[in-house]
């Protein structure tokens, strides 16, 4: 589990294909510091498994569907991606609970800046529209944020420096696809509606 608060902003040394899949590996410093062989890191969103860890890198195995799934597919050597080790009971949660599974590709559509904060607008599929509330959460390439306008085809959020500074966000072009994770407690709470009217009726006695 992650709290969508980028740690570091990491770069792709290399990808190479295996098959079907990939493995990459990422130049960091930060989320490699106290990180084990299996651990796991997110990835622009993404939960992968850290192998080969260095202080200065880490390699990861990315499967097929993970490949089509999210943006990892486009990854290159020196893409710059956003970097979070998972919670421990002691971190403090201070974005909202990211599992690391990307439920759809948005696209990024612009980025307007208000002298040093920005709003951004990211276009997403009709598939998750019913997840998305007005000053909900929504992670965007694994960053925790707010969505601060929403319409029917995009929603927009409000980016501080710190965010812009630290993460890929200053770094995307307008139609570059996004990685979205919408909350998973909406997710939970419309499987158990759907539910609602299947549970068994008590049996009454004769």
């Amino acid at each position: 589990m992650f709290t969508g608060i980028i740690e570091e902003l990491g770069k792709v040394s290399s990808v190479e294909q295996q098959g079907e899949n990939a493995r990459v590996v990422i130049e960091a410093h930060t989320v490699t510091e106290g990180t084990k062989h299996g651990d796991s890191i997110a990835v622009n969103g993404v939960c992968l498994t850290a192998l080969d860890v260095r202080p200065d890198s880490f390699a990861a195995d990315v499967s097929r569907e993970t490949l089509e799934r999210s943006t990892l597919g486009r990854l290159g050597p020196g893409t710059p991606v956003n970097l979070e080790r998972a919670v421990t009971p002691a971190t403090r949660l201070g974005g909202h609970i990211v599992q690391g599974h990307v439920d759809a590709r948005g696209t990024f559509v612009s980025a307007v800046d208000h002298g040093g904060s920005w709003t951004v607008r990211i276009a997403y599929p009709a598939e998750v529209a019913r997840y998305l509330v007005f000053k909900g959460s929504v992670a965007v390439e694994g960053i925790s944020l707010t969505i601060a306008s929403l319409t029917d085809d995009y929603f927009e959020i409000a980016v501080i420096p710190k965010t812009w500074e630290v993460t890929n966000f200053s770094h995307l072009q307008p139609n570059d696809a996004v990685n979205l994770e919408v909350d998973v407690i909406a997710k939970y709470i419309e499987r158990i509606l759907s539910f609602s009217d299947k549970s068994p009726q008590p049996q009454r006695a004769n």
